[in-house]
């Protein structure tokens, strides 16, 4: 069921017996039809595993699910909205930044700590974001918000993209992560984003980043 961009802060999509969308609680504007929406428990295909990382992650509200025959359009806080279609691959994206996506996606949960270490670990107390990244694998479409707008960055081989960490909104490909820092942990403490700190992305895929480090 892909999404249908409608503005550049609203998307549309069909819902069909039998097929499922999850998205954010309080991101349905309107609907047409029989549309039914509940919470999930569980948050798409990701299982128990997937809920227990969003609470740990600090998610308190559990994601919609929303099945019948209709038509939903979807919009949270007058942010900007890209669709993301995926044919196969993963997309890791920030939890708070994800409106809605295709029930057919798997959904998980990634520590940002296992692929940048310590200093990954350190990305959540430092920047103020999550820990925890959902990924969503599998063929399908999810909608992400962003301030301001998104620009693609590609990431190739010997040409690692540095993102300000609270600008990035989401990654695809064979890429993996850090942060990175030019200030000692003594000057680190209770500092926020900024030029001193850099998440480093490399390998091959694409990263999704806001024109805004505003936080969602």
């Amino acid at each position: 069921m892909p999404f249908t961009t409608l503005t550049p802060r609203m998307v549309q999509a069909e819902v069909a017996p039998g097929g499922t969308l999850f998205s954010q609680r309080g991101a349905m504007l309107a609907y047409r039809g029989d549309v039914r929406f509940t919470p999930s428990i569980t948050g798409g295909q990701g299982g128990v595993m997937s809920m227990i990382g969003r609470r740990v992650a600090g998610e308190a509200t559990p994601l919609m699910t929303v099945e019948g025959q209709g038509t939903v359009m979807f919009g949270h806080g007058g942010h900007h909205v890209e669709v993301i279609d995926l044919a196969g691959d993963t997309l890791y994206v920030e939890s708070d930044r994800l409106l809605a996506f295709d029930g057919s996606l798997r959904q998980g949960t990634m520590f940002m700590g296992s692929q940048g270490g310590v200093m990954g670990m350190v990305r959540g107390q430092v920047t103020g974001q999550g820990l925890f990244t959902t990924t969503l694998e599998g063929h399908g479409s999810a909608a992400v918000m962003a301030h301001g707008g998104v620009i693609q960055l590609p990431i190739t081989a010997g040409r690692p993209v540095h993102v300000d960490p609270q600008a990035y909104v989401a990654h695809r490909g064979d890429v993996r992560n850090k942060l990175s820092t030019a200030l000692g942990w003594r000057d680190m403490v209770g500092r926020g984003s900024g030029e001193a700190f850099q998440l480093e992305l490399s390998g091959n895929g694409t990263v999704y980043v806001q024109a805004s480090e505003e936080k969602l």
